[in-house]
């Protein structure tokens, strides 16, 4: 039987959330995932969610009713996996402190907008980066406030070409981490759909997504 994924979308469209559903509804699809797609977050009330083994988040700067939260969280709490990147799941709902301790990061700043920065891989023996390696990106480079108990992929460091006082900051990009039986994976590559061109960037999002799964 095929695993079930859910993508619900909205929020900013500057975070291009539906041609990114779009994106990731086909990549799932390839690996075998039967794919809903729904925009807005009502979905998450009105569906049992257990019945999903991966939900993505593609949501900005939005809000949340609490019946959709709580449906949300006590669904990855009871072992559904959890996956998503950039502002679409990393500043989705800037008022919920509970998804935000779910995503295991929260976005607070982009220094410098679309820059070029260095993505450094920290896990090169996990599965999810394997010969991936250190790489040049040029996007938003993200500086979050995060969970000391994620597990750290991947970093960044801030030069303080735009910002003097966090000059040698290393921030969190890429993690993974457990919400109750529920696996939950983060990327904060990705502001458009376009930078799924980018392979380290499809690769990595490609396999958290499916570590990510039950």
């Amino acid at each position: 039987m095929a695993r079930k994924a859910l993508i619900f979308w909205g929020g900013w469209d500057g975070h291009t959330p539906d041609r990114s559903a779009a994106v990731v509804s086909e990549m799932l699809g390839a690996s075998g995932f039967e794919v809903q797609v729904h925009a807005g977050t009502a979905i998450l009330a009105s569906a049992d969610l257990s019945v999903f083994d991966l939900i993505v988040p593609m949501v900005t700067m939005s809000t949340i009713e609490k019946a959709e939260l709580v449906a949300l969280t006590d669904a990855v709490r009871a072992g559904t996996g959890l996956a998503g990147f950039h502002g679409t799941m990393g500043d989705s709902f800037r008022t919920e402190t509970e998804y935000q301790f779910m995503v295991g990061g929260q976005w607070v700043s982009h220094p410098g907008n679309i820059i070029d920065y260095t993505v450094e891989i920290t896990r090169p023996d996990d599965p999810i980066m394997l010969d991936v390696g250190d790489f040049a990106y040029r996007s938003e480079q993200y500086y979050m406030h995060v969970d000391p108990a994620n597990e750290v992929l991947a970093a960044t460091t801030f030069s303080g070409e735009h910002l003097d006082f966090i000059k040698g900051a290393v921030v969190p990009v890429v993690w993974k981490k457990h919400y109750g039986k529920g696996r939950v994976f983060y990327s904060a590559l990705g502001h458009t759909a376009d930078e799924f061109a980018v392979p380290q960037m499809r690769t990595i999002f490609g396999r958290g997504a499916l570590w990510a799964a039950r």
